[in-house]
């Protein structure tokens, strides 16, 4: 079983919380793939989001988004962040949040192409090197041993002509604490390419609040160019955030 470090989740907490500064107010924002960073395993790729949100009323909006992700010889990521939209939308949503990690010399930087700033933090210790949502790993996680919580091996497929595992984790939500005075049954489901060391897809289904798709495509096992690694030059820092805490 994997165990999360409080440097791993205060790394993604990170992320979220500039993610959220960076965007105006009520935009709807996604996590995406996350992309490990581990050396000599080179990709990019696209990720297509779709998500149905349910309304108070019950009725449910159809949103979606793609973006690009991508990962060096020496580990470094690059992953996007694109607002979601409405199905209605055609035009593909611009790029908010570019993050960029160097496992080599713990660096992290977030870009903001809408006004060219950047803003760096180093951290204490690295990430994890694995997905931190597993499951479907060789190593996976467990689910949480309870009454309430089952987990499925959904066995292997093809993907984008790599082989993935899959597994289902269905939770229920007893009348009392779901909210809705119903049992609820929420499910994730995963499917994990080892020769990349991500999840080609993923799944969240809340009746209560609705569903995220993502999904891993065209993916190309090439070196990724190199200029997608840093910052460019016309891009001015926005300032110096202090270290993730660790340990």
């Amino acid at each position: 079983m994997h165990v999360r470090t409080r440097q791993s989740i205060s790394f993604f907490v990170t992320v979220a919380a500039l993610l959220a500064a960076a965007l105006p107010v009520g935009a709807q924002v996604t996590h995406g793939v996350f992309v490990t960073p581990v050396p000599n395993a080179p990709f990019s790729a696209t990720v297509h989001l779709e998500r149905t949100q349910i309304q108070p009323d019950g009725s449910a909006v159809q949103l979606w988004s793609v973006r690009e992700i991508a990962r060096d010889d020496r580990g470094r990521i690059y992953n996007e962040f694109r607002p979601l939209v409405p199905a209605s939308v055609k035009d593909v949503p611009p790029v908010t949040v570019i993050h960029l990690y160097d496992p080599q010399n713990r660096m992290t930087e977030y870009l903001y192409p809408a006004n060219k700033t950047y803003r760096m933090m180093m951290l204490n210790r690295p990430p994890a090197t694995d997905t931190t949502e597993d499951f479907a790993s060789p190593t996976g996680a467990a689910a949480p041993a309870n009454q309430f919580t089952h987990q499925d091996d959904l066995g292997y497929r093809t993907m984008e002509g790599l082989q993935v595992h899959g597994v289902r984790v269905t939770q229920t939500l007893p009348a009392a604490e779901s909210g809705t005075g119903q049992d609820v049954v929420v499910t994730d489901e995963y499917w994990y390419s080892e020769a990349l060391r991500v999840n080609l897809a993923t799944k969240h289904d809340d009746p209560r609040t609705g569903s995220v798709t993502m999904t891993v495509t065209q993916i190309s096992r090439t070196e990724p160019s190199a200029a997608l690694f840093g910052v460019p030059a016309d891009y001015t820092m926005a300032g110096l955030a202090a270290p993730a805490a660790g340990k």
